[in-house]
């Protein structure tokens, strides 16, 4: 059984593309016969250890799988860089809740699936969530919403794609350090033991041809190839797949972000009583749910029905 308070389980299971099969890699905490689980789904370059704070918090009370999408972290690489997409994001997250609910169905006991999403992870858990028959009870929506902001796509473009190679750890530590600066990302000022703990975990050790070592991001440079160097001229809309989620919802918006706009997140709960919005000032994109004026209002959402005896 995990340590539900220090450190998770480390498991996998096997999905499936049009170019076979592949591994994915989820980080398990807390009780595993839990039936409130919380899946938490990472951003775009970014992988499950990222909730690590939040699981720490939610792991006492309910059962939290924090997956490597495929071709991040732990998880493998895509042969086919074509597949790396939606489609094969939700297929493959099906599977994970799938097999998170298998001994539940076996026994014939009731469980619950809410979802924590930061960026692409939130669209994963959106795009779940709106699909007719959704085992998905409520949605952490961390700073992503029905519209991209142009602008936010364009800066995501000025990093992702590309396939930086590092000399050194700490080499590599400087540039991702440097890389939150203009995201004010996380937090104003993230803290020394926080990007200690996100570099140990999105940092992979490579060698060249030469045998020669190097460091560099611990995903694979294929799957934001379309964002390298582009800058997009038009937002990207999804509201029809925004309306068509029916369970409650809490938005969380970096004040400074620049890919979820202030209009965009308050049209997201306006006259929806069981929906939420919460700003965080001087945050960019996205909220890191490391300290605890982030992790306890996600706490208190996703585990009110405990608090209040339902």
């Amino acid at each position: 059984m995990p340590n539900t308070l220090s450190s998770p389980l480390t498991a996998s299971l096997a999905g499936f593309s049009a170019a076979g099969f592949h591994r994915i890699a989820y980080a398990d905490w807390g009780d595993p016969d839990n039936p409130h689980v919380v899946v938490c789904a990472h951003g775009l370059t970014r992988n499950g250890r990222d909730f690590d704070w939040l699981a720490r918090r939610l792991a006492p009370h309910a059962r939290v799988v924090c997956p490597d999408i495929v071709g991040r972290g732990t998880s493998d690489w895509l042969p086919d860089a074509s597949l790396y997409g939606y489609p094969q994001y939700l297929a493959d997250m099906n599977a994970l809740i799938a097999r998170i609910g298998a001994p539940h169905a076996r026994a014939g006991r009731p469980f619950t699936i809410d979802w924590v999403g930061t960026s692409m992870g939130g669209l994963i858990g959106m795009m779940l969530a709106a699909a007719p028959g959704s085992p998905i009870r409520r949605l952490v929506m961390n700073d992503v919403g029905p519209v991209l902001a142009r602008e936010g796509l364009t800066r995501i473009g000025t990093y992702a794609g590309g396939d930086p190679r590092f000399d050194s750890a700490q080499a590599f530590a400087d540039w991702y350090a440097g890389l939150m600066k203009p995201w004010g990302a996380g937090t104003p000022a993230l803290s020394a033991a926080c990007l200690q703990h996100l570099v140990a975990h999105g940092m992979r050790r490579c060698e060249d041809a030469a045998g020669k070592a190097y460091f560099a991001p611990a995903y694979d440079p294929a799957i934001a190839a379309g964002f390298r160097g582009k800058v997009f001229e038009r937002d990207v809309t999804l509201w029809p797949v925004w309306e068509k989620v029916s369970i409650p919802v809490l938005v969380l918006r970096g004040g400074d972000s620049e890919l979820l706009r202030e209009d965009t997140a308050c049209v997201m709960v306006d006259g929806h009583p069981d929906r939420r919005l919460l700003v965080f000032p001087g945050i960019g994109h996205a909220p890191a749910l490391a300290s605890d004026d982030q992790i306890e209002p996600v706490a208190q959402f996703l585990l009110e029905d405990q608090s209040s005896g339902g």
